[in-house]
């Protein structure tokens, strides 16, 4: 059984994208291999090795991408549920510090652009929570207690 895939819509979209880029990319990798083919001796060539390892990383990511798209489900924008689940973008205020974060699954995660999974510790401790409720989050620079005041 294939595991299903949760992404937002954006996400399916990003991925896409990269798969086009990808699938371009391969006839460039193609002349590379030609090119370095044609320098003699491939056992010793480290211009074809190189090209070579290019083409079965690119494969690899293109048979990764084409199978998170076919197992996919979309996350849909929570609608008029009061409590966070996934999809939700969060507003959290701490003592000196506001943080907004949209709840996604574990592919399309990204802390640095604020896209948290359901399964990290913040995610897992965000999920069920209500708009007013204070929340624990345990990074590894720190712990500090937020209060959730906004839930969309």
């Amino acid at each position: 059984m294939n595991k299903l895939f949760r992404l937002t819509q954006s996400g399916i979209d990003e991925l896409k994208a990269e798969l086009v880029g990808l699938v371009a990319k391969r006839s460039q990798i193609a002349d590379t291999i030609k090119t370095a083919r044609e320098l003699g001796d491939l056992s010793e060539n480290a211009e074809y090795q190189s090209a070579r390892a290019d083409q079965e990383r690119n494969e690899d990511r293109i048979a990764e991408i084409e199978n998170i798209i076919q197992n996919v489900e979309v996350i849909k924008k929570p609608r008029g549920d009061s409590k966070i689940q996934l999809g939700s973008t969060v507003k959290l205020k701490g003592d000196s510090k506001t943080k907004e974060f949209q709840v996604v699954g574990t592919v399309e995660a990204d802390p640095l652009k604020g896209k948290i999974s359901d399964e990290s510790p913040i995610g897992k401790a965000l999920i069920g929570k209500k708009v007013g409720e204070s929340v624990e989050i345990v990074t590894p620079a720190e712990t500090a207690t937020y209060k959730i005041t906004d839930i969309s």
